[in-house]
């Protein structure tokens, strides 16, 4: 599968404010009542289509005695493939809403028709790119390592003070109804030429579906209630792009659902050094997440879990929000640690449009494994599958990214990222381009 990121998103960018009449700028570079952005999306896909949509951030600051922080932020995207997957959600967070409580909350709709699935335990899972490619005669289907999943989704999530200085309790509600399936392959073949028609075989799922590895009960998905308690130490100068601080938690995911029932404790520590004042600094996450208790169906070890999610996809480990460059859900397991370095460089900061915008470059190196893994029951696997092709014997060790990228932001909080980051090993994939909204941690 070949992407064709569109670079249009970035020239063809607009912002535009609204304030209400009594709303003023104090300063120069203060913002006061309402102000927002807009962001097309654009990109194409050669087995989903043409993707097209609309990405808005509206931004309240009152009188602006909190600027950069905001009074209010609601965020709507609407996006689509023309075959059917898409980004359908608004997003809405404040700390003043509640008074002396941070409330989020976050309703979507994510069809995906090609999910990445490429097994589990990371390296102990064989990935091997000839199977999706056309021009070798090991080639079995573009959407090999690919799965289709649906989720509707309904998140609250609260936090408050404790006693202690900078250490807030957070507690959240999640429901989502999980649909998991084939990829749709005769809805992706409408409209192509016979000699592009995706062939009807076996994906990787659907032989792990057919050898008893996935199991029945979690094979089509369910519905999830999960509750999410947790601890969380914040001392960050500034929540979009920090200089210095740090923002480390401890958070349990208690999830619920017919047939299964687990528990996932995340622990994840940033922090945030100062280099040169308002343009250079240093940062770093390290992380992990595992099953306590319980056993999980497959689609949920994938899931990461925060006290504070903005984005709308959680999955993990590789890809846009956890190791950039690492093909997305790589490396699976009951338990994964991560870890993510990068500088940050703000090389020039303007007024344009009334606005106050700052570019910034930040290279990286991620990193992540499985620490946990799954016990993979082979034994219903047929005498004919030659297993070398799909699993390994304990090869599993640290995968290593490296990349850089460019962020436009307005106002201090409305961020557009691009990052490009690049696998050390082949069999983490080739490149990963991102193109979306805010910055990693």
């Amino acid at each position: 599968m070949k992407y064709l990121k569109i670079v249009l998103a970035f020239l063809l960018f607009y912002s535009a404010s609204l304030q209400a009449q009594e709303a003023k700028e104090k300063e120069d570079n203060v913002k006061t009542g309402w102000n927002f952005g807009l962001l097309p999306v654009v990109s194409f896909n050669s087995d989903l289509g043409f993707q097209y949509g609309l990405l808005t951030n509206f931004y309240n600051y009152g009188d602006g005695s909190n600027f950069p922080k905001y009074n209010h932020s609601l965020y709507a995207e609407v996006s689509r493939y023309t075959k059917g997957s898409g980004i359908f959600r608004v997003f809405y967070d404040s700390e003043f809403l509640i008074p002396q409580i941070r409330l989020t909350a976050d309703l979507s709709y994510l069809p995906d028709q090609a999910l990445d699935f490429y097994g589990f335990n990371g390296y102990d899972a064989v990935y091997d790119p000839t199977f999706t490619d056309e021009n070798t005669d090991y080639y079995k289907t573009r959407m090999f390592y690919k799965h289709q999943r649906n989720i509707l989704r309904f998140k609250l999530d609260f936090q408050g003070k404790t006693p202690v200085k900078n250490l807030n309790w957070a507690v959240g509600y999640n429901f989502m109804d999980i649909q998991i399936g084939s990829v749709p392959i005769d809805k992706l073949n409408e409209g192509k030429d016979t000699d592009e028609m995706l062939p009807t075989v076996n994906s990787l799922y659907d032989n792990y579906v057919e050898w008893g590895i996935i199991k029945p009960e979690e094979s089509k998905g369910a519905m999830h209630n999960s509750l999410k308690v947790g601890l969380v130490y914040d001392t960050r100068d500034n929540e979009p792009c920090p200089m210095k601080g740090l923002w480390s938690e401890v958070v349990l995911f208690n999830s619920y659902s017919s047939d299964f029932t687990f528990g996932k404790l995340a622990v994840t520590h940033r922090q945030y050094f100062t280099i040169v004042d308002k343009h250079f600094s240093f940062a770093y996450r390290v992380g992990y997440q595992g099953i306590v208790y319980g056993d999980a169906p497959f689609y949920l070890l994938p899931y990461m879990i925060y006290s504070y999610m903005p984005s709308s996809t959680v999955d993990g480990l590789g890809g846009s929000k956890s190791v950039r460059g690492m093909i997305r859900n790589r490396t699976v397991g009951k338990g994964n640690a991560f870890a993510n370095l990068e500088f940050r460089y703000k090389f020039v900061r303007f007024r344009f449009i009334k606005q106050n915008w700052y570019a910034a470059l930040n290279p990286f190196l991620d990193a992540g494994m499985v620490v946990q893994k799954i016990d993979v029951d082979k034994s219903k696997i047929p005498s004919d599958v030659f297993q070398a092709q799909f699993f390994a014997n304990n090869t599993e060790t640290v995968h290593l990214t490296y990349g850089c990228g460019l962020h436009l932001a307005m106002n201090e909080n409305f961020v557009i990222a691009a990052d490009i980051g690049l696998p050390v090993k082949t069999s983490d994939g080739k490149m990963g381009v991102y193109i979306g909204m805010n910055w990693l941690f």
